[in-house]
């Protein structure tokens, strides 16, 4: 990873010399544009519309237009503001960690400390650690002031920059100021549906399914060029269940019943299957079993009197 912001955490008198990274990264298929008929790339120019020129990126600047009149800054202009000039990461207040709403974070960082003593640094992590809080802090990164949260993850500083307050949009839906009766049974059954799905989160379970295929897509263009296969690529799509307007308590009930089936081992349906057939099997052998027992201990016939006489 290569640091693209240099400074130090201040709190109080305590200064903290850290290196910034970015802590993700996009794992897209980059693609690019290019004209269907001939494969040519297409390319954007940066042309001024006074001149006619293509202008170079060295050469463009930024402006803001009121509608009367535009005021043209300069890179120079924007880094002599007092603020872009400051390196500091400044802790403003220490608050605790479930404080903060999820929708506010924006980009992650880590953060490396800077110095041959990494004293200052495991400190403050420590610190946060035992005291369970969240520092909140305020520093400038290009060319922009930014509100963030400096947490601990494993044995790293991070720095997760928040949206400000103005800019998180309030949820207001009328269909939500409806007053909806839920019974008992469907709380009970939608709680069961919920303990069904129920695990431990392991992001390493989940691929980006997307981005799978795409490559697949890609790499079967380019071994069987144009006219590929879908079907041969990908398989026949299953059809998807659904169709049917189910009750909510039915469909609560199916939901629970389809993950409950989904979740056995592999080997216990085929298991179940097995057990009545084994049943009746036992159940045939004991009754020829017993047909032969009561066979073998059956008497003898009596010979008839005649016999008996003739024999005497």
């Amino acid at each position: 990873m290569r640091a693209i912001w240099k400074g130090a955490v201040a709190f109080g008198l305590v200064n903290v010399p850290v290196k910034l990274y970015s802590a993700t990264e996009d794992h897209d298929v980059k693609l690019h544009q290019v004209h269907g008929k001939d494969g040519g790339r297409i390319r954007y120019q940066r042309r001024c519309e006074v001149c006619g020129k293509v202008i170079e990126y060295k050469d463009i600047d930024k402006a803001y237009d009121d509608g009367e009149q535009t005021v043209i800054l300069s890179d120079d202009d924007l880094a002599s503001l007092p603020v872009e000039k400051n390196r500091e990461i400044d802790v403003v207040e220490f608050v605790p960690s479930d404080q903060i709403d999820p929708i506010m974070f924006d980009r992650s960082y880590y953060l490396e400390p800077d110095s041959k003593s990494t004293k200052a640094y495991v400190l403050l992590r420590k610190t946060l650690e035992d005291t369970d809080r969240t520092a909140i802090v305020k520093f400038a990164l290009r060319q922009k002031t930014r509100l963030a949260a400096l947490r601990v993850r494993g044995d790293v500083l991070m720095l997760q920059t928040l949206l400000w307050e103005d800019e998180v949009r309030e949820a207001s839906f009328p269909s939500l100021e409806e007053n909806v009766r839920i019974s008992a049974k469907e709380r009970e059954m939608s709680a069961a549906l919920v303990e069904s799905f129920s695990s431990d989160f392991q992001p390493d379970e989940f691929t980006d399914e997307y981005q799978e295929q795409l490559r697949t897509l890609i790499e079967a263009k380019i071994e069987q060029g144009e006219a590929v296969d879908t079907e041969a690529t990908f398989g026949e799509e299953g059809e998807e269940e659904g169709g049917k307007v189910l009750d909510l308590m039915e469909a609560l009930k199916r939901s629970v019943e389809k993950n409950r089936e989904a979740k056995k081992p592999a080997g216990s349906a085929a298991k179940s299957k097995e057990e009545p057939k084994r049943k009746t099997a036992s159940k045939a052998s004991a009754k020829d079993s017993g047909s032969k027992e009561e066979a073998d201990a059956e008497p003898a016939p009596k010979r008839s009197k005649a016999k008996a006489q003739k024999g005497a």
